[in-house]
């Protein structure tokens, strides 16, 4: 296989392939030796213990995000003292799954394993559709072929039929099995089983499409092509560039090319590819307007960022803030309390949850703010601390945060409004309670001029004799160092939008329970929305949700709200409409509002979205056509799924909708259904497409299976593949919906 050649001759996985003895580290007094080895298919990592008739463990290297050099994890800073960081890594798994700390024998050894982890994961990032699907039929033969022969007999082969989600009555099996036994041996070997596996996945869905548009029935002419392309995809622009474009990338024959002509396998590839996907992939790097006041993006915001479960009995880490910041989130709370020896910890106070120093937060927000995206990274403090604290708190920021924490105003001057996310790359913000306003710190140093001397020093006198005699009222003390580190972001009290309109600044930010923005929704959405274009709220998960559980942050965005704060340790349709919502921009954590949020001027209403200016509705048309590959939810020996796609609108009220296809019996493999669904859409600038697989139950609730979201505007239109994602937000690759989309003006 060109994967496993690709990668002969690295000494680094050669050593691998061989195998080491390292220490698998859970705690400072969970230590334990295991041997590890690269296996030969270059792709899984075999592990277990030196004990004899230990059973033993793998994980695919697919599975692995990253890999960290030295003490870069709370379970190897625990044994810093122990074990030098020339041999300590970390292996970081996509998802929610708990890390991997090692320590080799030797430095040499450790970095033959972070160098060779790297390598292939590079490789695996780069490999083509072509080289993918080789991979995925030779995992397949791997396991079905249970007796390593390097062939399968009939027997293996209906195994792995079940192990595929298929569910084939015998007779058409067999008949698969002969027409690709070329050799007559009564067993498949390499070849034959790739001719087995291609017709068992031959898309009749696809083949449908093709000879629609095919001269030939054979191949795609570049005439039928931009056909295809510009009634079908309603793609714009040069089509015929497209189309060669297309043929270069896509097309497996060598003929083809050269001719001007997509055969099958070349279209099968271009509707499997990024070009083919549902989601517009000119849309996936930076393409919006980044100089605007922060107040007008949708900022990715966490909630509880310390904890990586609930929130009664957690375990708070540092690995909490590292996950949040490389999955693009760009606002984390740090909630700070009196520690021993006055150091301030980090944890949800008055629980069980666990304890963490202040300065390792602050430590690992530094090492990874920036790593995803350059765009500024919020601290939302709250504040339990004492002064003697507070003071420390202030020390930490200062000297572990250096230039990147900012500490006045941009240009040094009094500001009128709140800067962007471009004036502000690099920076941390804190926000948290403020001695005072950001004015008066500009009147203490106000620039004296000759004809306005004697007014200035008139002014600055009755400012202290204010400050002084009269100090605001105030719970809490705060100490001046502290405060100082506030600029942009001062924590204040929310009274009504009355009042915030007469007398809030723009650097002012409140900070409701899901409950009480709700409620503010209910009574003067229109207000919330104006309110919003003006300066930033933060919104997070009531107090009674003590499972770390997620509010629907859709009906907050409705209302302009950017800084929608979720607990990204819990997977669900919370932090799937999030992780939808910021796919789009770079996965920066910035997404820009629409317009009508934007103006003062307009007065938007979510809850009567007709009356705005711009008033356009669309309708959705989506035709569920067929699934591949779903995976198997049920562990349950010869249990096949039921597969059901649901499609889900979240968006302004009037636009909230589900709609269900019908669901198939006995049939993840490849499902069809030719399932039209139609929804009418009001507001499809804020509408997000949530599309969920599960497996049909009658007798209890449905199993998940799969779901991918995004938002509406990101859309393409015409047949495309949507890839699946697992409850974490993961690929699980080949599994894929194919549809039809069209989007059309609401007579």
């Amino acid at each position: 296989m060109e994967y496993i050649e690709k990668n002969n001759g690295d000494d680094n996985l050669q050593s691998m392939l061989v195998g080491t003895v390292m220490r698998k580290i859970k705690s400072r007094t969970w230590k334990k030796q295991r041997y590890f080895k690269l296996q030969d298919d270059c792709m899984t990592i075999w592990y277990k213990s030196k004990k004899a008739g230990n059973a033993h463990s793998t994980f695919s290297v697919g599975d692995v995000e990253a890999v960290r050099e030295g003490h870069q994890s709370e379970v190897l800073l625990s044994i810093a003292d122990e074990f030098p960081a020339d041999r300590c890594f970390t292996l970081v798994f996509r998802g929610r799954r708990g890390n991997l700390d090692l320590v080799a024998e030797s430095a040499e050894e450790a970095q033959s394993w972070i160098r060779g982890m790297r390598k292939l994961i590079e490789n695996l990032e780069n490999m083509g559709e072509r080289e993918r699907l080789d991979q995925w039929i030779s995992d397949w033969f791997k396991k079905a072929d249970k007796n390593n022969d390097g062939r399968m007999n009939f027997k293996e082969v209906r195994d792995l039929l079940k192990m595929m989600n298929v569910d084939m009555n015998e007779h058409h099996a067999h008949r698969l099995f002969t027409m690709a036994d070329k050799s007559q041996s009564g067993t498949l070997e390499d070849d034959e089983f790739v001719l087995f596996y291609k017709m068992l996945t031959q898309r009749e869905d696809v083949l449908r499409v093709f000879q629609e548009y095919s001269a030939d029935g054979q191949k795609l002419s570049l005439r039928d092509l931009e056909d295809f392309l510009r009634e079908e995809q309603l793609e714009g622009g040069d089509i015929q560039q497209q189309a060669k474009q297309l043929i270069e990338r896509h097309e497996p024959s060598d003929a083809g090319p050269s001719l001007n002509a997509m055969t099958f396998d070349g279209f099968l590839m271009y509707l499997g590819s990024a070009e083919g996907s549902i989601f517009n992939p000119q849309q996936r790097g930076i393409f919006q307007d980044m100089s605007q006041p922060l107040c007008h993006y949708f900022i990715s915001s966490s909630h509880n960022t310390y904890l990586m479960e609930d929130q009664l009995r957690g375990h708070s880490s540092v690995e909490g803030y590292i996950r949040a910041l490389n999955r693009g989130c760009r606002c984390v709370e740090v909630d700070c309390w009196d520690g021993a020896n006055g150091e301030p910890i980090v944890y949800h106070g008055h629980t069980f949850t666990s304890k963490i120093l202040f300065k390792d937060v602050v430590n690992a927000v530094s090492n990874y703010a920036f790593k995803v995206s350059e765009y500024p990274v919020i601290l939302s403090i709250e504040n339990h601390c004492s002064v003697e604290q507070q003071r420390v708190m202030a020390h930490h920021l200062n000297h572990i945060l250096g230039d990147k924490l900012l500490k006045s105003t941009l240009d040094g001057k009094a500001p009128i409004g709140l800067p962007s996310p471009e004036d502000l790359k690099g920076k941390i913000l804190l926000k948290a309670k403020k001695i005072g306003g950001l004015e008066e710190s500009f009147e203490e140093v106000a620039e004296i001029d000759e004809d306005n001397l004697h007014l200035n020093k008139t002014h600055f006198c009755l400012f202290l004799f204010f400050f002084v005699f009269f100090p605001q009222k105030s719970k809490q003390r705060l100490s001046k160092e502290l405060s100082d580190c506030v600029v942009y972001c001062k924590s204040v009290h929310f009274n009504s939008f009355k009042h915030s309109r007469i007398h809030s600044k723009f650097y002012e930010v409140a900070s409701f329970t899901e409950s009480k923005a709700r409620k503010h929704m209910r009574e003067a959405g229109a207000e919330f929305v104006h309110h919003n274009a003006r300066q930033l709220t933060r919104v997070y998960p009531s107090g009674f949700r003590t499972d770390s559980s997620n509010f629907n942050p859709q009906e907050m965005w409705n209302a302009g709200c950017q800084i929608v704060a979720l607990n990204f340790q819990t997977a669900g349709e919370g932090m799937d409409l999030n992780d939808g919502l910021f796919s789009v921009n770079s996965c920066c954590g910035y997404v820009l509002k629409p317009s009508f949020m934007r103006d003062p001027e307009k007065r938007f209403d979510p809850d009567t979205p007709q009356k705005r200016d711009g008033y356009r509705p669309l309708v959705l048309t989506i035709q569920v056509i067929s699934g591949q590959q779903l995976p198997k939810v049920n562990i349950k020996e010869g249990s096949i799924v039921d597969p059901l796609v649901r499609v889900e609108i979240h968006g302004v009220p009037m636009d909230q909708a589900k709609q269900e296809t019908r669901y198939i019996e006995n049939n993840g493999f490849n499902p069809v259904w030719y399932d039209t669904l139609r929804f009418s859409v009001h507001t499809p600038e804020l509408a997000m497409v949530r599309f969920v697989v599960e497996d049909y139950d009658k007798t209890s609730k449905n199993d998940f299976v799969g779901q991918y979201t995004l938002p509406m505007s990101c859309m393409q239109q015409g047949y495309r593949h949507i890839h699946l994602l697992s409850k974490d937000g993961t690929s699980i690759p080949p599994s894929s919906l194919f549809v039809h989309i069209r989007i059309s003006p609401l007579e």
